[in-house]
């Protein structure tokens, strides 16, 4: 079966019960496709085919026996910010490359009792900073649509993946943008849950009151599927909500779009760079929920010249204080014959961290130090709030919040965007991180060149369902989520 790559969630999960092919068969398809494309696309840091097979094979058991999960025997790849027992987590850097996982991350542990089955690992941006997957110590991911091109970041790896149909779904994170931003470059839908939707535990710290774990896929009823996996309180999290989890497929056509407010904040499409094909083609894609029934509504939101220098306050200053435990002595990356502490201290770190993730520690540092912590972070935690406040007086008025999801499509790889340019790239995405919202990309169309344009849906706390119905419904009417990139229209 060459097409296997091609079905839906749904339509592999009513395959696999149903006998049409097995578990086995289905990942050994997709190792086969790995082997043969993804050299080109350098999406896995790594391929697990030994487990992928045991584990295949038991949910061939628990099919057969006929109490499976709705995802039971469906591949899938894990950002490699996800700790997984005996099997090598890097996120993405020197530092870790070493670094063997004791232990499960709770996403990866829910994935497991489903009986789901992982590829492996794959490539991301280092420690998740990054909106290109170039900081990677595993060398650039291309994007599937242009291969001169990257696919996003920080979760890279995780679209390149979908996209070239090395994986039907996948695990993402989002800091900043880093489910959202990739998915848009790569034609994809992906959620950023609510803050403390999702377990953060097991996954490795960026900025720990903004980081935030959520499901990638081609389409939204896909991020549905693995939604349902994903959601939930956890103990071992003290972050993790005790908020009452949707259905979220049963909620797929919960929300009518008759009716449904949808605010169109006039500044965000009156910025500098946003690039006129995006906002074509954002404005297409609300046109055409217009004509579904929804109702666009102007609305403000004041604070949008903060959000870039708010979250890179934030951002940097949580970093340096998560990143101070890679010291070169407990674990992770250590220098060679070192003179004294000092040296292993200093050494080990310069040697082990990229030049990005210096760059954040760096700035985090000075803004957390004596004489500067009230002027600059705690200056920042204000306006944060204020951030917060603006959403929650625009979410009086509307259901939904629109955006591009960024303000270009994909760079070309080596673009040489210098840091600051980089960073006004998360514009859209960064705010939904910082008020804790949750948001949702979806695939809109192309640009002149053929690169994927992605518009974003941010919704109210705990709104994930609202968000997915409208995004599915949305598709049930377009067919952006099914367009294919040439390389994952390989039969392999």
């Amino acid at each position: 079966m060459t097409d296997l790559h091609r079905l839906t969630i749904k339509e592999l999960s009513n395959g696999l019960k149903q006998g049409d092919f097995s578990s086995r068969e289905l990942t050994q398809h997709y190792l086969n496709r790995i082997a043969k494309i993804d050299p080109q696309v350098n999406s896995y840091v790594t391929v697990t085919p030994e487990l992928a097979l045991v584990q295949a094979d038991a949910a061939d058991v628990a099919l057969h026996a006929g109490n499976a999960h709705p995802l039971t025997g469906i591949p899938l790849a894990h950002k490699d910010i996800f700790c997984t027992q005996g099997i090598r987590t890097s996120a993405g850097s020197k530092m870790l490359d070493n670094f063997i996982s004791p232990y499960d991350a709770t996403v990866v542990t829910k994935i497991k009792q489903a009986n789901m089955v992982t590829l492996g690992k794959v490539n991301m941006d280092e420690f998740a900073m990054g909106s290109t997957t170039e900081s990677s110590f595993y060398g650039a991911t291309k994007n599937p649509w242009n291969l001169n091109h990257v696919p996003g970041g920080s979760s890279g790896g995780s679209s390149a993946v979908i996209a070239a149909d090395l994986a039907p779904l996948a695990t993402g994170t989002d800091t900043g943008g880093s489910i959202r931003q990739p998915a848009s470059f790569c034609g994809l839908t992906g959620l950023k849950p609510t803050y403390g939707r999702v377990s953060r535990f097991g996954m490795i710290a960026f900025a720990s009151s903004l980081d935030q774990a959520g499901p990638m896929g081609r389409s939204a009823e896909d991020c549905a599927y693995l939604m349902n996996v994903l959601a939930g309180h956890d103990d071992n999290d003290s972050t993790s909500a005790q908020h009452p989890v949707d259905d979220y497929i049963s909620n797929l056509n919960q929300t009518s779009i008759q009716g449904l407010r949808i605010g169109i904040p006039k500044q965000y499409f009156n910025v500098d760079g946003l690039h006129i094909d995006v906002k074509n083609r954002v404005e297409d894609a609300l046109k055409q929920l217009e004509s579904m029934g929804a109702i666009l509504v102007e609305v403000d939101l004041n604070m949008v010249e903060s959000y870039v220098p708010t979250y890179y306050l934030i951002a940097p200053a949580e970093a340096s204080s998560n990143l101070s435990r890679y010291d070169g002595v407990r674990f992770g990356y250590r220098c060679e014959n070192p003179q004294d502490l000092n040296d292993l201290y200093k050494r080990s770190r310069s040697e082990g961290f990229g030049e990005e993730v210096k760059r954040r520690i760096l700035i985090g540092t000075y803004a957390l130090s004596a004489g500067y912590y009230d002027a600059y972070y705690v200056k920042a935690q204000k306006v944060r709030r204020l951030i917060q406040e603006d959403f929650l007086n625009a979410f009086t008025q509307v259901d939904v919040i629109a955006a591009p999801s960024a303000p270009t499509t994909a760079y070309k790889i080596g673009a040489a965007l210098d840091p600051v340019e980089m960073y006004l790239g998360d514009l859209y995405t960064l705010a939904a991180n910082l008020s804790g919202h949750p948001a949702i990309n979806a695939p809109v169309g192309f640009d002149q060149h053929g690169l994927p344009v992605g518009l974003q849906l941010i919704g109210n706390y705990w709104s994930e369902s609202q968000l997915l119905s409208v995004v599915h419904q949305y598709q049930q009417t377009t067919d952006w989520h099914s367009q294919r990139a040439e390389i994952a229209k390989e039969n392999v």
